[in-house]
């Protein structure tokens, strides 16, 4: 098993997933044996609680790890209204500030084997006036794994965040195939291109599940193609 410090989770849109992979990886390398810790650093979409506010993909990702952590460390930006982190930041009058992410994920990784760190929206999802998305991996340091969501206009959309990465000198670790649509006309054919488009196979093909429930079958087969799991 190779040493690998952690991974950057994005999506070729909003909607494509990104939480039930990461949550299905999070929990094989638990099975595994390997102490990981998550973090989502900014997240819209979240409820009012007795404790402030939560953001349930934010819990998910802490709830499938092993490492206890307070939940301003998991998700230091949380906002209420399901916009856009940088609007919704601007609505509540606060500033995103890499310096607060980067110590928080040092934080997490320091007392972790593996960190995983998810995403909102697509790659280029604005969080602040002048950043992106696209930003967090390179304050962070990590590979990005990008999960593409099986539906019309994948292609376009895969092809488009990858060449994206590429050109902002980031490392790809992979990429995984998530059945978001069922009923995709020629999902074969689709995959087939977008193995093509990718250079490469996905490392893992995740069945259509419109159950809670995350399938750690897939996360298992990601972390043996990624080399965090040997069998």
């Amino acid at each position: 098993m190779r040493s690998v410090a952690g991974v950057f989770v994005t999506g070729t849109d909003t909607g494509v997933g990104k939480t039930f992979v990461s949550v299905s990886l999070v929990k094989a390398l638990v099975a595994y044996g390997l102490r990981v810790s998550v973090m989502k650093p900014i997240a819209s979409g979240s409820e009012r609680t007795p404790a402030g506010l939560r953001n349930a993909d934010a819990l998910a990702l802490a709830n499938a790890a092993n490492i206890a952590v307070p939940y301003a460390t998991t998700n230091p930006y949380c906002f209420e209204p399901a916009i856009s982190p940088h609007i919704a930041a601007e609505e509540a009058q606060i500033v995103v500030d890499p310096a607060v992410i980067q110590d928080r994920f040092q934080a997490l990784a320091s007392n972790a084997d593996f960190t995983l760190v998810e995403g909102a929206g697509g790659w280029y999802a604005p969080v602040s006036a002048t950043g992106s998305m696209a930003d967090l991996p390179r304050w962070l340091g990590l590979p990005v794994l990008l999960v593409v969501g099986l539906r019309l206009g994948c292609l376009n959309h895969t092809q488009l965040t990858k060449r994206a990465i590429e050109a902002a000198g980031i490392e790809l670790a992979g990429w995984v195939a998530n059945t978001i649509d069922p009923a995709l006309q020629r999902s074969a054919e689709n995959l087939a291109t977008l193995a093509r488009i990718m250079g490469r196979e996905p490392l893992a093909i995740v069945p259509f599940a419109p159950q809670a429930d995350c399938d750690v079958r897939c996360g298992e087969q990601m972390g043996r193609r990624l080399s965090l799991i040997s069998f």
